[in-house]
C-alpha cells in the first residue's frame, strides 16, 4: 500500500519554506505523493454545515489556504519523483479548458507527476462566488471531466456542451502523461459513486470510517463493469484525516484515524485488509501539528507506522 502525506497548505504555516521542507522530506524518506486540497473561501455564516466536522463549522486554519495547483508547482521545483496531487480539486468552480492547459503544464514540468483527485464540493457560498450555480455541480463535473479529456488526447477538439463550448481547435499544450493523467473521484452519493466508475480511474474517499468503505467501492466498482470496464483496475485511495492524541480514545465508537499512534497503526491495517491501493495521512487539523518541525517528525512517525 502506497503511502501520501498532504502538504502544509493551510493555516498560519502555509508558507514556502513549510512546503520546501516538508516536500524535500517526505521524498527523501520514500513517501509515493504529496497532495493539497482546494478551499477558496471561509464563509462567516455558510449557507450548509461542513460535513467533516460534527458540529458543522468550518477550521479555523482554512483562513489561510495556499491555491492548490500553485503549491504543487512550488513542490514540484523542488522534488525528483514523488508523485503530486489533488485531494481534490473543486471541479466545476474551474473552466476546463483553462485548467486543462494549467495541469497540463504541472504535468510538463513534473515530468509526468500530476494525479488528480476531483469532486464537485459541497459549499453554495463558494459557489456563488465562482459565479456557477450550485445545483449544476453534477453536470458540470461530468461535462469538465469530458472536455479535459478531450483535449488532453491532441489533434483537433470541438466541443458543444450544456455548459462549455469549445471551437474547433488544438490545445496548446497536452500532458506528459498519456492519454491523461490519472483521475480518481471523491463521491458518496449514489450517483456520484457512478459518476466515479464510470469515469475515473479510483476513488477518493475522505472521513468515512473504515467499516463503510467496502460497500462504497464495492458500488464504484459494480458501476465500472456496468459500463464495461475493467473493476479491478479501479484504485482506492484514501486520505486519512488525523486526530492525534497522547493516549489512547477508548471505547467501541472511536471515530476512524482519531486517537493514539497505535490506533492510527490499527486503522492502518485496517485499510491493508480492506485492500486499499493508497492511504494519505491528513494533518493540517490535528492537535500537536503547530511547527514544521511537528509535520516533520509526524512525516517520520507515520512512514513507520504505515510500513
Amino acid at each position: 500500500m502506497r503511502t501520501g502525506y498532504t502538504l502544509p497548505q493551510v493555516g498560519p504555516l502555509a508558507g514556502p519554506e513549510a512546503l520546501a521542507r516538508v516536500a524535500r522530506t517526505a521524498e527523501e524518506i520514500g513517501y509515493d505523493s504529496l497532495w493539497v486540497l482546494d478551499r477558496l473561501l471561509y464563509p462567516v455564516h455558510p449557507r450548509s454545515p461542513y460535513p467533516a466536522a460534527a458540529d458543522g463549522v468550518l477550521p479555523e486554519p482554512y483562513q489561510r489556504t495556499l491555491d492548490p495547483l500553485l503549491a504543487l508547482s512550488w513542490a514540484a521545483s523542488l522534488t525528483k519523483k514523488v508523485a503530486l496531487g489533488t485531494s481534490v480539486l473543486c471541479l466545476p468552480f474551474y473552466n476546463p479548458v483553462l485548467l486543462a492547459r494549467s495541469l497540463a503544464t504541472l504535468d510538463v514540468l513534473s515530468a509526468g507527476r500530476l494525479r488528480l483527485g476531483v469532486g464537485s464540493s459541497w459549499s453554495p457560498d463558494e459557489f456563488e462566488a465562482t459565479g456557477v450555480p450550485f445545483a449544476e455541480r453534477g453536470g458540470r463535473t461530468e461535462e469538465a471531466i469530458t472536455v479535459l479529456e478531450a483535449l488532453w488526447k491532441g489533434g483537433t477538439v470541438e466541443h458543444e456542451g450544456t455548459y462549455f463550448s469549445v471551437p474547433q481547435s488544438v490545445l496548446s499544450l497536452r500532458p506528459m502523461q498519456q492519454p491523461r493523467p490519472k483521475i480518481y473521484m471523491a463521491a458518496y452519493a449514489p450517483v456520484t459513486l457512478k459518476r466515479a466508475g464510470e469515469r475515473a480511474d479510483g476513488w477518493m474517499p475522505a472521513g468515512l470510517p473504515n467499516s463503510e468503505i467496502p460497500a462504497l467501492f464495492g458500488a464504484v466498482r459494480e458501476a465500472a463493469a456496468a459500463a464495461g470496464r475493467d473493476p479491478s483496475r479501479m484504485e482506492l485511495i484514501v486520505r486519512a484525516n488525523l486526530f492525534l492524541t497522547d493516549t489512547a480514545i477508548p471505547g467501541p465508537d472511536r471515530y476512524s484515524f482519531t486517537g493514539s499512534l497505535e490506533q492510527i497503526a490499527d486503522d492502518v491495517g485496517e485499510l491493508r485488509q480492506i485492500g486499499a491501493d493508497e492511504v494519505i495521512f491528513e494533518t493540517q487539523f490535528s492537535p500537536g501539528i503547530s511547527s514544521i518541525d511537528d509535520h516533520l517528525e509526524k512525516l517520520r512517525q507515520l512512514k513507520e507506522l504505515a510500513a
